[in-house]
């Protein structure tokens, strides 16, 4: 793709990466058969492409964002599909980014989206708030059908039935190694999982010390600040970042860390970035090292030989979050492990394809969301599994919220198979 950028706008490091980015665009248009967005509108500015062409303008022309340009990136899951389809390596992730950060610099939206912006930046990254938050959507879940708007009625419908109570593990420690040490790890606990579903760190932790890990909560570390950087507030989420940053960089540099394990593959994503998001900062060479051993929870069992379990009567569907199979292209290791640990692993149709939850995207944009939280289910119900598994905590509640079967992180499972607690989940 051609482009006209100035020399003084390419001055700008993130207008610069955006140029190269737009450059290795070819207008082929193999993103669009994999655009859940296109899937179900129909509209050529809701693919990889046409949202390329209105950030292209955008930027390019250094215009202030008009409603069109916004409404069209909103609509965007991030899902990253486009980056595993399109065959000239274009970074869409990259390109996005900047045109959300842009976007809210540039461009003011109306009141009751900055309200509602405001208020998921201000509770979600924070445990005990989103607690709070969750507790009064328990409470006020039945007046949902009297809300006029369908974002307030999907944050009201979001609250689980059970709010589960505070895990002490999740505060700064360490759990020491089952036998011989063979590596220390950092845990990242997050943020909204802490308040959604402890079992899942509670898992992790079991399940890495087994297998002869030092588990590390580190001092400070805390949201990996992709909800903030997905909305544009670019400043919040570098401050977020930068903390973890800090706190896994002291104990790389005490007693040393051979990984930083994710077991939320949204985290994943962005934690594995964190040396493009500060290439130009102070903190750059410190986020390069946190992301050079940033690991998925599978990619880290993969490298500890989980050993094999006997066969097991129960059918598990696999869910492959897009930040895991696109964002990080981790797709064989969880069935893999899976299949290890003794479970006949199935996957539903058209596995590639978003299940509408995409961090905040099920509470911006709920009608959209609906539409392919509904297919998904569709797809691995027709499977007839015992068990859906998943690594990422925001399509495990959005998978749940909408089937009777049980929906569990693949951590559990594999905790369970070597010697752990059946998951609370399963009953």
């Amino acid at each position: 793709m051609q482009t006209r950028f100035t020399p003084k706008q390419l001055a700008d490091p993130s207008t610069a990466r955006s140029n190269e980015i737009l450059r290795s665009c070819v207008h082929c248009g193999f993103c669009t058969a994999t655009c859940p967005t296109y899937q179900v509108l129909g509209d050529e500015l809701d693919s990889p492409r046409g949202r390329i062409y209105l950030i292209k303008d955008m930027l390019e022309n250094g215009r202030p964002a008009d409603e069109k340009t916004v409404k069209h990136i909103d609509r965007c899951l991030s899902c990253l599909a486009c980056m595993t389809t399109c065959p000239s390596g274009v970074h869409y992730m990259h390109l996005v980014d900047h045109a959300r950060e842009y976007i809210e610099q540039t461009y003011r939206r109306p009141w009751s989206d900055r309200a509602l912006r405001w208020i998921l930046a201000r509770i979600l990254p924070y445990p005990t708030r989103f607690r709070l938050a969750l507790l009064g959507a328990k409470i006020g879940r039945p007046f949902a059908v009297l809300m006029p708007d369908a974002r307030l009625k999907a944050m009201l419908e979001m609250a689980p039935k059970t709010i589960p109570p505070v895990s002490r593990n999740d505060d700064p420690q360490v759990f020491p190694a089952e036998g011989g040490r063979r590596m220390r790890v950092a845990l990242m606990t997050g943020c909204a999982q802490k308040a959604l579903n402890t079992d899942i760190n509670d898992a992790t932790i079991r399940l890495l010390t087994r297998l002869g890990c030092d588990v590390v909560i580190a001092e400070g570390a805390g949201c990996c600040g992709a909800l903030t950087h997905h909305m544009g507030k670019t400043r919040e989420s570098h401050a977020t970042a930068a903390r973890n940053i800090r706190a896994w960089h002291r104990e790389m540099t005490g007693e040393g860390l051979e990984a930083v394990v994710i077991n939320t593959s949204g985290c994943g994503t962005t934690v594995k970035d964190y040396g493009h998001m500060f290439r130009n900062a102070p903190l750059a060479a410190e986020a390069r090292a946190i992301s050079g051993i940033a690991m998925d929870v599978s990619e880290l069992l993969m490298k500890l030989d989980v050993p094999q379990g006997g066969a097991k009567d129960l059918t598990v569907a696999y869910h492959a979050a897009c930040s895991l199979q696109h964002g990080q292209q981790i797709k064989t290791y969880p069935k893999v492990l899976l299949k290890r640990a003794g479970f006949a692993v199935v996957e539903p149709a058209d596995s590639h394809l978003c299940c509408g939850s995409a961090g905040t995207y099920n509470l911006m944009q709920p009608g959209i969301s609906r539409q392919l939280k509904d297919r998904k289910v569709r797809t691995l119900e027709a499977k007839a599994p015992d068990i859906i598994a998943a690594g990422n905590i925001g399509c495990m509640m959005q998978i749940g919220s909408a089937t009777g079967i049980p929906v569990v992180h693949t951590v559990e499972l594999i905790d369970w198979a070597t010697g752990g607690p059946r998951p609370p989940a399963l009953g």
